[in-house]
């Protein structure tokens, strides 16, 4: 099925609006950023330019994996919104009974999320980078800077977004409670942290062969689970609260 550029376009906009006027969205996207740039800050901070390089290498890998919680937790919370939120406040019937595809919304959907979502999660990137050049001493600016998850963390913030933009529509698309779909949302985003923490924490070497990997992996199951997320979204199941018939489903694939 083709994919209409124009339609995806409708539907970014008028996603860009409903967070305008959601204060849970609005909130969320100015408190969360600034309580996960405090904690890499501080530690930075604190250290003294006679700290061991062992420390000095532990808090930075602890610093940098911290803040890739941004891309993490505020899409994937807006996310598990899209869907069911939409269905409690009534909106969401008159979005499907229009021609767009399931693929056009979802797309659409992901997009609204992945841009605010990637810009607000680099600019407090560059804001903890700027904090450290000013307020840290020389020789821990320079192992920040230099720290070889720092290129990682630019590739990491876009993958990781869709990788918890998909997780939050997919159970978005399932759940009947927007509290209990964020909830499972950002859990069910945390596993690609793991393996993070053990390249920030030196557990694997953080070579740059190790990081390109992980990042095509990060993006192979990001187009999977795109794919994943459009056999979930099901257009009677949202608008009537039950499964399709038998036959329902030999209709349309007739």
């Amino acid at each position: 099925m083709s994919i209409n550029a124009t339609r995806i376009g409708a539907v970014v906009r008028k996603e860009l609006t409903e967070y305008r006027r959601n204060r849970f969205i609005l909130s969320t996207m100015a408190v969360l950023p600034v309580l996960f740039l405090i904690s890499p800050t501080a530690t930075i901070l604190s250290i003294k330019a006679t700290a061991s390089s062992s420390r000095l290498d532990t808090a930075v890998g602890f610093s940098l994996m911290f803040l890739l919680l941004i891309p993490l937790l505020i899409p994937s919370t807006i996310a598990a919104n899209a869907v069911v939120g939409e269905r409690e406040q009534g909106t969401l019937e008159p979005v499907l009974t229009t021609p767009i595809s399931r693929e056009e919304l979802l797309i659409g959907k992901a997009v609204a999320n992945l841009v605010p979502a990637a810009a607000l999660a680099y600019l407090i990137f560059g804001v903890f980078l700027a904090i450290v050049s000013i307020g840290a001493s020389p020789v821990i600016a320079s192992a920040v800077w230099h720290a070889p998850q720092l290129i990682a963390e630019l590739f990491y913030i876009p993958l990781l977004a869709a990788w918890a933009i998909w997780v939050g529509l997919a159970v978005s698309t399932k759940m009947s409670d927007t509290r209990v779909a964020q909830q499972l949302s950002t859990l069910a985003s945390l596993p690609p942290l793991a393996l993070i923490a053990l390249m920030s924490f030196q557990v694997v070497k953080p070579t740059l062969t190790i990081a390109l990997a992980f990042a095509g992996a990060l993006l192979v199951i990001d187009c999977a689970a795109y794919r994943v997320v459009a056999r979930l979204f099901d257009r009677e199941r949202l608008i009537t609260g039950t499964k399709p018939t038998a036959r329902t489903q030999s209709s349309r694939r007739r």
